[in-house]
Formats: structure tokens, C-alpha cells, sequence
């Protein structure tokens, strides 16, 4: 049973968020299993700056400063969630750092790979790559367009539709997962790389996110 305290903080969230226009999400290219791939110039996020969100995100981010990439990170993680109406997620510095070190890595090559052998996940993975004009890529597009899978998440299934990719959603909104971590970084070719992770892990087979 969840706490009390949690829960009305939750409410309140979800009944200011549902007073803001749904967000249009942007195009995306072809996906596979990894991430998506995006090319060209994004436009600037659709999201109303919601102030009640923000104001927990911070909350929950210490230390991370007004806008600061992190909080940046957790403030678009938390907007998703609550429109399931699932509690907001805390900054995990610990997965922070873990997600500056595979981005770090991926600075040569912005190779878009997971930094866990397949199948050996022990933390929740989300990557995303955009090409030329890697400096305006921002986290809010990496995971918006995380989030535009859930389109293709059937509920009454519990499944992806047939040839499309849904668990970089689903594990953004599972309901078990309580923090999150994530890196940006500007490759040497210019393009950008970025992954989060999350504890506990999401997509539990057999299991529905929310």
C-alpha cells in the first residue's frame, strides 16, 4: 500500500497538469529495440512549462540547480508519469554518475548502444541519438520522443503493436520504478548522445506498467 502523503502530492499534480494543453509530439524516424534515431533540427518542445511539476521535480532533484540538464531530465520523466497518474520519480545521483560514465564512452562514436549486454539489464536503460547540430538537442526531446511510444502500448494486451517499439514508454511510467539517473553528451562527429537509467528496473515480463 503506498503512503498517504505520496499519493495526495500525486493528485494535486495530476489535476494541474490536466488543466494544460496534451502535448503534440514531434516526428520521429524509424525505431528498433536499441532507441530511435533522429535527424535535422528539433523544434522547441511542445510543453507548457508546468510550474507545479517543475516545483517537485526540484524538490526531488537536490543540488541539481534552476534548469540545470538533470533537472531538466526529471521535470519531462515526471510530466509523463503523472498523466498516468503514477508518482513522480526522485534523481538518483548514483545512476547519474553511471550514465555520465556510458556517455562518456559513446563520445568518440555516438554509437548507439546499450552499456549492458542484451538481456543482462540490472538497471532500467533508456538511449536516444540525434545527428547534425548536436548542441540543440535538449533531454525534453530525447524523452519526448521516448515517450511518443506509448501510442503503440496496448494496455489490454500488455504489448507493443505488432512491428513497433513501446518499452522505452513503459519503463519511463512503470509504477515500481521510484529514480532515475541520466548524461548528455555532444559527440566529436557533432551529434548527441543521451541515456538514463532507472531503479528498479522496468518491463518485468508478465507485468503491466502502470
Amino acid at each position: 500500500m503506498r503512503p498517504v502523503a505520496p499519493l495526495l502530492l500525486c493528485s494535486l499534480l495530476c489535476l494541474h497538469l490536466l488543466t494544460i494543453p496534451p502535448a503534440a509530439h514531434s516526428s520521429r524516424s524509424p525505431h528498433d529495440a536499441a532507441s530511435h534515431r533522429r535527424e535535422g533540427q528539433p523544434e522547441p518542445p511542445s510543453y507548457a512549462r508546468n510550474a507545479t511539476v517543475y516545483g517537485a521535480s526540484a524538490a526531488l532533484c537536490p543540488g541539481c540547480g534552476a534548469w540545470a540538464e538533470s533537472l531538466e531530465f526529471l521535470y519531462y520523466h515526471n510530466l509523463v508519469r503523472l498523466a498516468r497518474w503514477e508518482l513522480p520519480l526522485a534523481w538518483s545521483p548514483r545512476m547519474e554518475s553511471y550514465a555520465r560514465w556510458w556517455a562518456a564512452q559513446r563520445r568518440g562514436d555516438c554509437a548507439l548502444r546499450h552499456s549492458f549486454p542484451e538481456g543482462q539489464f540490472a538497471l532500467g536503460e533508456n538511449i536516444f541519438w540525434g545527428g547534425a547540430g548536436g548542441s540543440s538537442w535538449r533531454p525534453g526531446d530525447a524523452v519526448q520522443d521516448w515517450a511518443a511510444e506509448g501510442v503503440d502500448y496496448s494496455y489490454a494486451a500488455n504489448a507493443c503493436a505488432p512491428g513497433r517499439e513501446c518499452a522505452h514508454y513503459t519503463q519511463i511510467v512503470w509504477r515500481d520504478t521510484t529514480s532515475v539517473g541520466c548524461a548528455r553528451v555532444v559527440c566529436d562527429d557533432g551529434g548527441v548522445f543521451m541515456t538514463c537509467n532507472y531503479y528498479p528496473p522496468g518491463n518485468v515480463v508478465g507485468q503491466r506498467p502502470y
